[in-house]
């Protein structure tokens, strides 16, 4: 589960070549970005908001470098546009690219590249949901909304009482990790690569020690589903799940149970498995797509966010900046 990204490197030549680069799916606020950082590099950027497409590929005309969104799946069918356009490298703004079939894009001559940013955008995030579930902060806080003031019937935990595993120590588990010995906790970690000084133990014997799991594992094959109906029952009786990483990391069809049973205490999920077409867009006025979705915001011990941990203005810039940079090294052979 080990996991290397990229650094924020670009050669000094690179600056010095004038290059375009085509931004899809780009938001208000990243456009103001693009438009401000751009300039500085060398280079002019054309920019659309809507996802990238095998109908827009065109918009790409004559660009060897495009960037994308992580929150639209690129289809193998808008590769092959882009590639008969011209197209020879995506950088996706995203640390993650399971949006992306790299192999078959490698296959129409293109390359694909991920951008680093803020770990402790992630690693922030990742602490508050962690003390939001063990202090039941879900049912409170509606609770509160109805003006019911009163004190919950389950007293909250302190993390300096818990056992805290971390699986996927890269530079995000890393994070969380040192924010962790902050709070005195035991800590336990998980990855096929040992990227910091804390106690590394197999996957079962940290499930079956934790209070607390927490998943910065890349979504690969090997990790799809980790948490799964076997390993679900490993974990100890009234444990808790995080999950910032990739929703199909866990299998809700298997944690939905264990959550209605008491068997997980809680989990606090960034990421969910059927979140496509549903995180991202206003969805009050018709029925959620996804049964499993719908399932988990209705317990009041399951607290869901729209994959938002990254969404800091600090990891925005590293985001479009490490984007340009990523297609000036491309353009310079790096």
């Amino acid at each position: 589960m080990g996991y290397s990204e990229p650094g924020r490197t670009v050669d000094s030549q690179v600056t010095s070549l004038p290059s375009e680069i085509t931004i899809y799916g780009c938001g208000e606020d990243e456009a103001v970005l693009f438009r401000a950082l751009a300039p500085r590099f060398g280079v002019l950027p054309t920019i659309t908001e809507a996802a990238v497409s095998e109908a827009n590929a065109e918009l790409a005309t004559g660009t060897r470098c495009i960037s994308v969104s992580h929150k639209t799946q690129v289809t193998d069918r808008t590769l092959l546009a882009l590639s008969r356009v011209g197209v020879r490298y995506i950088s996706t703004r995203s640390i993650g690219f399971n949006h992306i079939d790299v192999a078959y894009a490698r296959s129409v001559g293109i390359s694909v590249g991920n951008v680093s940013y803020s770990s402790d955008s992630v690693a922030d995030y990742t602490l508050m949901l962690m003390l939001m579930a063990v202090r039941h902060m879900k049912s409170m806080l509606r609770r509160a909304d109805a003006h019911d003031y009163r004190l919950p019937d389950r007293r909250g935990r302190e993390l300096r009482d818990l056992t805290v595993g971390v699986v996927g120590t890269g530079r995000i588990g890393s994070a969380v990790i040192d924010r962790l010995r902050g709070f005195g906790c035991r800590i336990l970690a998980h990855d096929t690569r040992r990227g910091t000084s804390v106690r590394y133990v197999p996957l079962d014997e940290l499930l079956h020690e934790s209070d607390i799991v927490t998943l910065h594992t890349p979504l690969v094959a090997d990790t799809r589903h980790l948490l799964d109906r076997r390993r679900i029952a490993q974990l100890k009786h009234g444990a808790v799940v995080i999950n910032t990483g990739r929703g199909a990391l866990i299998d809700t069809d298997a944690i939905i149970p264990a959550l209605q049973s008491g068997r997980l205490a809680g989990a606090a999920l960034d990421v969910v498995e059927g979140e496509e077409g549903i995180f991202y867009h206003d969805c009050r006025s018709k029925p959620i797509a996804s049964t499993a979705v719908a399932r988990l915001q209705e317990m009041p011990h399951a607290i869901i966010s729209p994959h938002m941990a990254f969404h800091t203005d600090h990891a925005l810039t590293d985001t479009v900046e490490n984007s340009i940079i990523n297609c000036l090294n491309f353009a310079n052979g790096r």
